[in-house]
Formats: C-alpha cells, sequence, structure tokens
C-alpha cells in the first residue's frame, strides 16, 4: 500500500489559520473573538478550522502553544543547552536573545496572548503550561541549577527561575515609549543584557549559599 504524503496546501491552511487566529486573539482576547471573524479574516469556512483544530477552543489551544513558542522554542533552549558546557555562558545566551527581543519595534502577537491568558486564564492554560511551559522550565532549572550547585527541583532554584525570567518578560511588554522618553539607555541592548546578568549571578550566588548554608548540619545547632 503506496504511504500517502501529507498535502502542503493543507498545513498552509493550517498556518494561515493560526496565524489569523494568533493576531486576532491578541488583539481582542479569546472571549470576544468568533470563529466567524476569524474564518472571515482567514477567506476559509468553519469547515476548515473544525477539520484542523476541531473547532475554536482546539484553535486557541493550538495559538497559546504557538505564542509560548514565540517567548523562546523548545528548539532553541535545547540547542542553547548543548553549545557550551558553561551554564552561566548559556544563562547569559539565554537572556540576552530575550533582551533583545524586548527591543523590537514591535513584538510578535504571541506576547500579547500569552498576557492576555495570563491575566484572564481560560480551560487552555493547562494544556499551555503542560505542553509549552513544563519543558521549557525543566531545562532552564537544570541550568540555573547548575549554576547555584542545587537541584534543579531544589525551591531556591525554582523561585530563582521566576527572578531570573520575569524581567525580561516585563521589558517586552513594556511601552515601547520607556526606552525613548523614559529611559533611553535601555536602547543599548547587548548593556542592558550585561547588565542583568551581573545582577542575576550576584542574586543566584546569594540565593545558592544562603540555601547552602540553611541545610547545612551545623545550621540547626546555632539556632
Amino acid at each position: 500500500m503506496a504511504t500517502r504524503t501529507p498535502r502542503t496546501d493543507g498545513n498552509t491552511t493550517r498556518l494561515h489559520i493560526l496565524e489569523t487566529a494568533g493576531r486576532l486573539f491578541a488583539a481582542q482576547g479569546f472571549a470576544h473573538s468568533t470563529s466567524k471573524e476569524i474564518c472571515t479574516r482567514a477567506g476559509t469556512n468553519m469547515a476548515a478550522i473544525n477539520y484542523h483544530f476541531g473547532g475554536r477552543d482546539g484553535l486557541y489551544e493550538a495559538v497559546l502553544i504557538e505564542a509560548h513558542r514565540q517567548l523562546v522554542s523548545l528548539d532553541e533552549l535545547m540547542a542553547l543547552s548543548m553549545e557550551s558546557t558553561d551554564a552561566r555562558l548559556k544563562l547569559r545566551t539565554l537572556l540576552t536573545h530575550m533582551v533583545e527581543m524586548s527591543a523590537q519595534p514591535k513584538a510578535p502577537w504571541g506576547f500579547r496572548v500569552v498576557l492576555r491568558e495570563a491575566l484572564s486564564p481560560s480551560p487552555a492554560m493547562p494544556a499551555m503550561i503542560q505542553r509549552a511551559v513544563l519543558p521549557k522550565a525543566k531545562l532552564l532549572r537544570g541550568i540555573i541549577g547548575e549554576i547555584m550547585g542545587l537541584p534543579g527541583d531544589h525551591p531556591s532554584v525554582q523561585r530563582s527561575l521566576l527572578l531570573t525570567v520575569l524581567p525580561c518578560l516585563v521589558m517586552t511588554v513594556a511601552p515601547k515609549d520607556l526606552s525613548s522618553k523614559v529611559l533611553p539607555a535601555l536602547k543599548d541592548t547587548r548593556a542592558l543584557a550585561d547588565d542583568l546578568m551581573r545582577y542575576v549571578l550576584a542574586g543566584l550566588d546569594a540565593v545558592a549559599k544562603d540555601a547552602r548554608a540553611a541545610e547545612s548540619p551545623t545550621a540547626g545547632k546555632r539556632r
């Protein structure tokens, strides 16, 4: 029996619907974006959404996964993790990448979609966490844990991951006038990334030191 070759036009249609819906969800949010409007903008019909995504809910779930990929993809993180044996260099590369993305004149629509979902979670949030967030978090916990000399699932590592990545996400969604009218020094993304790395590494070293001290055999005796 001959093997069927996937139809490239079908995949093109799927990607076109995904892109159209992503831009609409970013602008209006999930609750205010109808399948009819998505179909009208994409120049397709409801049957195409049902065929490729199983309906509007399935389409939104796919949009969330793509939106999170636009922040930083799992493939990028995996490639980064194999680039060097130096965990600090890996982290520097990641933070520099995110800082440079935040300086783009117009952020990809995925940033707005993720922000909307974070502020008003939908039933699709668990799918995004399971399929997009957890795999990336595991890799990043490994990198940060290596820097701190602690296991990747250590509470201090988990908290440090949030505190490391959060500034980059905030810069991405911050008004673009921030660097032109309020803090012009932010335009120098290389210097910004260097300073961020100094803050992060100093913080990781301090948190790791306290964590190890709290777990040492003599910690209880000193209390």
